[in-house]
């Protein structure tokens, strides 16, 4: 038979069959090969004895979180508590770029800002809808919900952010568990324990647990680079260019006219050095 996994706890893979949820255990040669299943694999299993035989291929994959064959990312963003960060926002952006994700920005606690920051984030979301990317508030419900349909959908973001608690806004009847803000740490405990897909509006959405550090695997610095989309828009004499010592770049040229957003350029300086 064929399912999609779309739980994992422990050693157990829930598998959906049509309706039908069947708990699996993975077949040893995964691990003796070094495969991970991954919630959103298509795999092939037995239904009698409960053990996943095969992973079909995937469209693509995430690390972290550990997740499979999605089509977009709801990159939910704290603007308080915790503070906004350009750092790990644009680090979200450009790993969803290089798996071919859509990325959606959600933002999140706007009520917490005073009229002075309010208006500094509108420079940036202001920004972000320049590049084509779409910028929600998570008080944009009808907008939020009318995302899914057709699609599988990634929650992410750092702890303490309101993933969970999107969810819930969405569809109380998921009723998911939330936890409060740690004033002593001045970030989210991390209330999701599992990663699970969940169908919600006519797609399928990924709740996973918060994070608050991520890393480039498998990328090259040339990756990192190319999606930095706005840097396209801008050639350089030499198509090289890593954008950072180079006299004659473009790049940098287009940040002292403020065409490139100041904080997107030292984000990425700070990418390449490997922060």
């Amino acid at each position: 038979m064929q399912g999609q996994i779309v739980k994992i706890l422990s050693n157990l893979y829930t598998v959906n069959n049509d309706g039908n949820l069947y708990e699996c255990h993975s077949r040893g040669k995964f691990r003796n090969n070094k495969i991970t299943p991954m919630v959103g694999d298509f795999v092939k299993f037995d239904a009698e004895n409960k053990y996943i035989l095969e992973i079909l291929p995937r469209l693509n994959q995430l690390e972290r979180p550990l997740v499979s064959n999605v089509d977009q990312g709801l990159i939910v963003t704290s603007l308080k508590g915790p503070d906004f960060s350009t750092n790990l926002l644009d680090k979200l952006l450009v790993v969803m770029e290089y798996h071919k994700i859509k990325p959606i920005i959600c933002l999140t606690k706007s009520d917490l800002l005073n009229n002075k920051e309010k208006k500094e984030i509108k420079k940036y979301v202001k920004y972000y809808k320049s590049l084509g990317y779409k910028v929600l508030y998570n008080t944009n419900l009808f907008r939020i919900k009318r995302l899914f349909k057709g699609h599988t959908t990634v929650f992410t973001g750092q702890s303490g952010a309101g993933k969970s608690t999107l969810i819930n806004m969405l569809d109380k009847k998921l009723n998911l568990e939330t936890g409060e803000i740690s004033k002593a740490l001045g970030r989210g405990r991390h209330t999701t324990r599992f990663v699970q897909l969940i169908e919600l509006y006519g797609g399928k959405v990924v709740d996973t647990p918060g994070f608050s550090m991520i890393e480039f695997n498998g990328m090259t610095k040339e990756d990192i680079r190319d999606s930095f989309i706005e840097f396209k828009k801008y050639p350089c004499p030499f198509k090289d260019c890593m954008h950072l010592t180079e006299k004659e770049c473009r790049v940098k040229k287009e940040v002292k006219n403020n065409n490139i957003l100041e904080s997107r350029y030292e984000d990425y300086k700070k990418f390449m050095d490997g922060r």
